[in-house]
């Protein structure tokens, strides 16, 4: 029996059969659409009798190996790539829930995925409710008769506050629950939720995946039955993902694993000062001995990520005289780029929640994300110590 293959390696010789050109690396299909062989080729074609490409926004080679890459990488049976993240958090809730409907949904999720729950699907009669995060015991009292999806981001962005996979993942089966996982923090590198029961699990794909702050795209992977679901939702309303970006991240695929490694090596220097700093309050990352859920993050993580938040001392006018001082790293609202990205939470990206939601989650006006980047550790660290000490 052939011995299973590593991440990297699928990650590296997934790819689209060559062509008669005999290519080493998968080309550009730069194409809107695909001929047929006959008028009968195309009725069988339309009619799903048989496989292939008909139009790019229903599929393409480069999609579908980007696709097939992330189905390995997380052990999903199917995917859909979207055009972007939101894109596909909207096309994950939009193509499965119908009017009636209620979600059981972590409190800590990204400001995009907090609007489309509170203000765009009560349009249509679909309700939510949140679960803090800090008391798992009360999550089952919260589910409803008509509670159909159990929707839940770990680590939470910005917080970095974990849930358990294992956990959750019974509790959704207990209670026949679609269990949807927003993996982005983590990357299929670092954590796989279907292993902990996860019937789907989505990526911003412009994130870590891509890597480099190029493209804009997402992914949702899982369930096949789900998917076909969510495909057709996705292919009549046109969130497609563009070839030449699929092309991308599929390429960046192939470095996800060294690329996540060196991010976490930086990170883990960067908590490990922080936390040692007399001028910040706290300090959260996922593997650093002082996360409240470390023996959790070392269950389903395998290393602790990218991204670090930490409390400066000195609130709201502290965090924003450090942001103007720092001199090397990114201002962006951005993460999972090669260069480190220094962002104020409570003022961009959930600055369209409420004080008493932004509260409720830990983002406090002092709050400062770092999605640690690839440069040198030690730059990354006289940046920050000279923006904190100034």
């Amino acid at each position: 029996m052939p011995k299973k293959k590593h991440f990297e390696t699928h990650a590296i010789r997934t790819q689209t059969p060559t062509t008669a050109e005999r290519e080493h690396s998968t080309p550009l299909y730069m194409t809107s659409s695909f001929t047929f062989e006959s008028a009968e080729h195309a009725r069988a074609m339309f009619a799903n009798e048989i496989e292939g490409n008909v139009y790019s926004r229903y599929s393409n080679p480069n999609t579908d190996e980007f696709i097939a890459k992330i189905c390995t990488m997380e052990g999903a049976e199917d995917g859909v790539a979207t055009a972007s993240g939101m894109a596909a958090i909207f096309g994950c809730l939009g193509g499965l829930l119908k009017q009636g409907d209620h979600i059981l949904a972590s409190r800590s999720l990204f400001g995009s995925s907090h609007q489309i729950l509170s203000q765009l699907l009560p349009r249509w009669g679909i309700t939510f409710t949140y679960a803090d995060t800090r008391e798992p015991d009360k999550w089952e009292s919260l589910i409803q008769p008509n509670t159909k999806l159990l929707f839940l981001e770990t680590p939470s962005n910005p917080g970095l506050d974990l849930i358990d996979l294992k956990w959750a993942g019974e509790l959704a089966k207990a209670h026949n629950l679609i269990y949807v996982v927003d993996n982005c923090f983590a990357t299929p590198y670092l954590q796989t939720p279907i292993e902990f029961g996860a019937d789907l699990v989505q990526h911003s794909a412009t994130k870590f995946i891509d890597g480099q702050g190029r493209a804009i795209g997402g992914v949702i992977v899982g369930s096949k039955k789900y998917i076909e679901e969510i495909r057709f939702f996705t292919r009549h309303t046109g969130p497609a993902l563009s070839p030449f970006n699929a092309w991308l991240f599929s390429k960046s695929l192939e470095t996800l694993g060294v690329r996540m490694d060196r991010h976490c090596d930086n990170a883990e220097k960067l908590a490990v000062f922080l936390a040692g700093n007399s001028n910040v309050h706290f300090v959260k990352y996922p593997h650093h001995k002082n996360h409240p859920q470390l023996e959790l993050a070392r269950r389903q993580m395998k290393r602790g990520g990218g991204v670090v938040c930490f409390e400066i001392k000195g609130g709201f006018d502290k965090a924003k005289s450090f942001i103007d001082r720092i001199d090397l790293l990114s201002r962006s609202a951005n993460l999972g780029d090669t260069r480190t990205i220094v962002t104020h939470p409570a003022s961009t990206t959930h600055s369209k929640l409420t004080e008493a939601e932004r509260m409720a989650v830990g983002i406090t006006p002092g709050l400062i994300r770092i999605a640690v980047g690839l440069e040198n550790a030690d730059d990354i660290l006289q940046d920050v110590e000279q923006a904190l000490t100034s």
